[in-house]
């Protein structure tokens, strides 16, 4: 829509604290505000006098972009579609897998909002799903489209805004809510929030680096930060204590029918076993290979981990599989990590590898076909151990509610042994500054023996 009722206001001073000024020009077109800021006042008073001069000419404004049609051309061939497809291809190929889900996840969320309001609008659910599964993945643009996936697409392709268009804090800013909220309309986690608007801005420095944009326009706003509610500390009522653990490993035995390679949940014990004395995450378990395992018949032994096989789905691994074949977490694809563990996980590994075996690349942990183990797989079996194993009020509880809590109770129990915390972070494959802000918590029931010292303390 066009209109010609403009007026073109005065410069504002923006001086958020720690940041450099920026400077926005504020002009109105028909009814709708409109912005832009720029990193100098120089550049942002060449841009007033801009719109001045066209107002003067009786030049038409856009109601979208509230630019008049001489200054659109040069940017208004480029969507927001179009320049995240752009980001997308420049990302893809130095990315892990989960990065590249995460990546679309994001975008994906905050594309389906920035369009205009037109008719034909697909279920926002419909919109997303097809952006992460069909327009984003590079490998699947070539593919055969379901029909509503392309009829969304084509929607999409019409409504998406210019780019140009993010330079309006009133776009901005719906666009940074958006990424905060999941499907149903309820808060995301703080976790995901940060992860997507960390994306969102980083596309945005994308777009000012190929001089597309005059300035990153979140730098103007001022976002509550999650930084607080991510602490990222485990909750200590999900941690377990050893006669727990123990009870929970028993627990795993009887999940499933008995068969002729026994009962399902008994392929998995050694998994479990491995993220409590190993303290590995469910990914390096998953890629544990046997020469990554030294098993002596008597006393400690040692992993060497190296691989990791996390779940991120076949749109986004390189090689079309579930799970992607890659290096350890803030590792190169090559550096390894030595975990001492102790007789007891020895054995447990010793007994699985003869009776299990292990797979054609030497795997551990594999499906009944030979498959990586589904993480919907280990997580059921564990929800059926916890039933086996928990008391009914255990159960309810967070107490180990998932099997990754039983890394968090092996980092625990090191601690609290009175390992050096760069020694526990070492073997957990963390830093010290995040181990401590994240693990070091007590393990369950240790609050009773706490309790009896300090009334020791003030019976003196």
């Amino acid at each position: 829509m066009k209109s010609r009722e403009v007026r073109i206001r005065g410069i504002q001073v923006n001086a958020l604290a720690g940041r450099k000024k920026s400077y926005t020009v504020r002009w109105v077109v028909g009814t709708g505000p409109k912005s832009r800021t720029f990193g100098t006042r120089a550049l942002a008073d060449n841009f007033r006098s801009d719109l001045m001069q066209a107002a003067n000419r009786g030049e038409a404004f856009d109601g979208d972009s509230g630019l008049p049609w001489s200054m659109m051309a040069p940017v208004e061939s480029v969507s927001w579609l179009g320049f995240v497809r752009r980001y997308v291809d420049m990302q893809w190929p130095g990315a892990a897998a989960k990065s590249r889900e995460s990546t679309t996840d994001a975008l994906a969320t905050v594309t389906a909002v920035l369009v205009r309001d037109l008719a034909g609008r697909p279920d926002p659910a419909l919109l997303r799903r097809a952006l992460r599964e069909w327009e984003f993945p590079p490998a699947s643009r070539q593919l055969d489209r379901p029909v509503e996936m392309a009829a969304a697409l084509r929607w999409l392709g019409k409504a998406s805004l210019p780019l140009s268009a993010l330079a309006e804090a009133a776009v901005v800013r719906p666009a940074l809510d958006a990424l905060g909220l999941t499907m149903d309309g309820r808060p995301a986690a703080a976790s995901t929030t940060r992860r997507r608007r960390s994306v969102f801005y980083k596309v945005l420095q994308y777009a000012v680096e190929l001089e597309l944009l005059d300035f990153n326009p979140v730098d103007k706003l001022r976002v509550r930060s999650t930084r607080r509610k991510v602490a990222g500390e485990v909750d200590r009522r999900v941690v377990v204590n050893i006669r727990q653990a123990r009870e929970l490993l028993t627990g795993v035995t009887y999940v499933g029918r008995r068969g002729k390679n026994g009962r399902r949940g008994e392929r998995l014990v050694a998994f479990y076993a491995c993220l409590y004395f190993a303290a590995l995450r469910p990914s390096e378990a998953l890629g544990l290979r046997e020469r990554d395992c030294h098993l002596p018949a008597t006393g400690w032994g040692l992993l060497t981990v190296e691989k990791s096989r996390p779940a991120a789905g076949k749109r986004y691994t390189d090689s079309g599989e579930v799970h992607d074949d890659r290096g350890l977490k803030h590792r190169g694809d090559t550096e390894a990590r030595e975990v001492p563990i102790p007789p007891e996980l020895v054995a447990i590994l010793r007994a699985h590898i003869d009776r299990f075996g292990v797979g054609a690349d030497g795997r551990l942990f594999r499906s009944d076909r030979g498959n990586v183990v589904a993480a919907s797989t280990y997580s059921r079996a564990w929800e059926e151990a916890r039933t086996l194993s928990l008391t009914p009020d255990r159960v309810a509880s967070p107490l180990a509610g998932r099997p990754y809590d039983l890394r968090h109770a092996g980092v625990s129990l090191w601690l609290n042994a009175g390992l050096p915390a760069p020694k526990v972070a070492q073997r957990a494959g963390h830093s010290v500054d995040v181990l401590l802000k994240v693990y070091a918590k007590c393990i369950d029931g240790d609050r009773s023996r706490m309790n009896e010292r300090i009334e020791a303390a003030l019976s003196r």
